[in-house]
């Protein structure tokens, strides 16, 4: 039997309904949330995933801005930038459309946007207290992962999960994440020896290498749920993800589509995000403008 499709497009409406009553709330105080997006460059890919979050944050009813510099803009105008982005009450989140060209020292820039702005969750003092369970904000893609296995029904406690990728932004928060939730984590990438003896082994598989194809269905255990991070076009045009769809799919009993699986609810994330940063400053204001007992 073939495996139930996880539509992260569907639950991400779902999310993005009640973004927008949270949203409505904050309006009758007078408070819009605002979303930065800084685009360098004019990189096809980079472009979409932009148009894409603004996309959402008008349907959502959020403000927001898109910053777009030339390629080879030099850093310290970047930064300047970020800079009046973070003072700018108008602006709850900023976000630097990765990746950056190479002259740019992207730890630099991003460690520059403010942790109270910070709706990617990248700082690396929201990494940090990710560790501990209690960042300000939790990297949108991970965060989105956690939200469909939760709306969908999936347990996670007592799990053995496995999560290919090792990255800052997606492999090592997610597999924090499982790990605050009671799941068993065992962390590879794509040099990892016997790499299918360990994932025929994952309850729970989170793709995120960055490799079209690089899990076949012979690598999936039967019954296990598969989450494809990976989003690669091929020189076809074709969009594909790191797991070979139609074999793991004989195995699985939930996967994601590629696309429409994981990249909604990242961006649904990110909006959510958002919000909770305008309201975090709304409360902020309201406790400032209390009268002193």
């Amino acid at each position: 039997m073939a495996a139930i499709l996880l539509d992260g497009a569907a639950v991400a409406r779902h999310i993005n309904s009640e973004l927008k009553q949270r949203v409505t709330k904050l309006s009758k105080r007078g408070v819009q949330p605002g979303l930065a997006a800084v685009q360098l460059g004019d990189n096809p890919a980079a472009r979409i995933y932009v148009h894409n979050k603004v996309r959402v944050c008008a349907e959502v009813g959020l403000y927001s801005e898109v910053h777009r510099l030339d390629a080879d803009c030099p850093e310290r105008v970047l930064l300047t930038a970020l800079d009046k982005l973070n003072l700018n009450s108008r602006i709850h989140g900023i976000i630097v459309q990765l990746p950056l060209p190479r002259h740019l020292d992207t730890a630099r820039i991003v460690q520059s946007i403010a942790v109270d702005k910070d709706v990617d969750g990248f700082n690396w003092r929201n990494l940090g207290a990710l560790v501990d369970g209690h960042p300000l904000f939790v990297p949108c893609t991970p965060q989105g992962v956690m939200t469909l296995l939760d709306r969908t029904g999936i347990p996670v406690e007592g799990r053995h999960a496995v999560v290919i990728g090792r990255s800052g932004i997606v492999g090592k928060p997610m597999a924090l994440l499982l790990i605050g939730r009671g799941a068993t984590v065992t962390v590879c990438n794509s040099k990892t020896p016997n790499l299918a003896h360990i994932t025929r082994q994952a309850d729970i598989l989170v793709v995120a290498a960055g490799r079209p194809g690089l899990v076949s269905g012979e690598m999936v255990k039967p019954g296990a749920t598969v989450i494809d991070v990976g989003i690669n076009r091929l020189p076809n045009g074709k969009l594909v993800g790191d797991v070979d769809f139609e074999g793991a799919q004989q195995r699985a009993a939930y996967i994601t589509p590629v696309p429409g699986g994981v990249g909604p609810m990242t961006v649904a994330m990110l909006v959510d995000n958002t919000v909770t940063a305008a309201e975090r400053c709304a409360a902020a204001q309201l406790l400032a403008a209390a009268p002193a007992s």
